[in-house]
């Protein structure tokens, strides 16, 4: 599958894309609210970068106790009520006078209801569309985010200067309604791909298979550190040039958008395979160049040209795809999901922390060296593999 009207024209396949666009377009604007609010309230990088990112950190945990709901349980009515749940926190993140420990408090139970949304949104995934057309289907999704970050963060920009963040809070509240509505009305009920009842035990279990192979893990870890130490740049352009910051955002979105387009449509699949290690250098290299402090046009162009190098994630989804069981596949989303967002939020309190004891330009360098250097590591080690044949059981 090559074509987007072949993609679209999939049953079930634009109300699953509409769902998604718009909680990405929820998540954008709640984020960027919360990390204001906080900002303004505390005058601290670090509380600020882990308001935005905080969620992650509580994925690994959710993928710890819960994942195996990825495959064990109802999708649609699931993730129905998953963007329900985040609509009663987001609202919950806009009362007056909340305090910012409560608020933590809300975002920490938002990261570990989220944990279980990665899974059962790629297990759908899966299901909606032909093996041939994943990579395709999932990089129009990648796309979709970084198109709702780009729109998402400049229109909570605006938002922000015309309304209050509690505001745009309830406005975030409104879209997580807008998505559950729609998950609801516009797909499928189907029943759960594996059979038993969630349990710890079995999410366990299936986390201890899936990490027992080398090669899964080396994508694993491909997937999750070098792309959240950036992450940890960016939770700092608040505090790095808060009247620049959504325009910032939405930079960095444009570029993954445009690495998402390349790689999912124009890319052939020969080349796309050996891309991943010069895209994930990619998505550091640019960063470095905070150290001289760069002001506006050209901090949102290096960040751009950054991004770019997100679509790595790609190549490595549709790695981790050809190296796990059909039955699988759920759960082994749901565990790549959880761990790349509770990197994500790693990297964010490393960045924020680095920022208090140093500078917001100072913490991005650094973050991006680190990402460099853990890229290297990771394809120094897989050299060392050989190919491997898809299996169930443990390599």
């Amino acid at each position: 599958m090559r074509s987007y009207r072949e993609l679209f024209r999939t049953p079930e396949y634009t109300p699953f894309f509409l769902s998604y666009a718009v909680q990405n377009a929820a998540q954008t604007i709640s984020g960027l609210a919360l990390a204001t609010l906080v900002y303004r309230a505390t005058n601290s990088p670090l509380l600020s970068a882990v308001s935005m990112f905080g969620p992650q950190l509580a994925q690994m945990l959710g993928a710890t106790f819960f994942l195996s709901g990825s495959d064990r349980l109802p999708p649609r009515a699931t993730l129905a009520g998953i963007n329900s749940a985040f609509a009663v926190c987001t609202a919950l993140l806009a009362l007056p006078g909340l305090p910012i420990g409560a608020a933590f408090a809300v975002v920490f139970a938002q990261g570990l209801i989220a944990s279980l949304g990665g899974g059962v949104s790629g297990g759908l995934l899966n299901e909606i569309l032909p093996k041939n057309g994943f990579l395709l289907g999932r990089s129009v999704f990648n796309m979709a985010t970084g198109l709702m970050q780009v729109t998402g963060f400049a229109t909570g920009g605006a938002l922000l200067a015309l309304l209050s963040p509690r505001r745009c809070l309830l406005l975030a509240a409104a879209l997580y309604v807008t998505t559950a509505l729609i998950t609801r009305l516009g797909l499928t009920a189907r029943p759960p791909r594996a059979a038993g009842r969630p349990s710890v035990a079995a999410t366990w279990r299936t986390n201890a298979l899936l990490w027992s192979s080398r090669p899964r893990r080396l994508t694993y870890l491909g997937l999750w550190v070098p792309n959240g130490l950036v992450v940890g740049c960016e939770s700092l352009y608040v505090p790095y040039d808060p009247g620049s910051a959504g325009t910032l955002f939405a930079s960095a979105a444009l570029g993954m958008f445009v690495g998402d387009l390349a790689l999912g449509r124009f890319v052939p699949a020969a080349l796309r395979a050996r891309l991943d290690i010069p895209l994930r250098l990619l998505l550091a290299a640019p960063y470095l160049f905070f150290a001289l402090r760069p002001g506006m046009p050209w901090a949102a162009i290096a960040v751009c040209a950054g991004s770019v190098g997100y679509g790595a994630s790609l190549v490595l989804q549709e790695r981790l795809m050809e190296l796990t069981p059909d039955e699988l596949a759920g759960h082994a989303l749901g565990l790549r999901s959880a761990g790349l967002l509770t990197m994500q939020g790693v990297g964010a309190a490393l960045a924020g922390t680095a920022a208090q004891l140093t500078s917001p330009a100072t913490a991005m360098t650094l973050m991006a060296a680190g990402s460099a250097a853990v890229t290297g590591v990771l394809a120094a080690s897989a050299r060392q593999d050989r190919p491997v044949t898809v299996s169930a059981g443990v390599s």
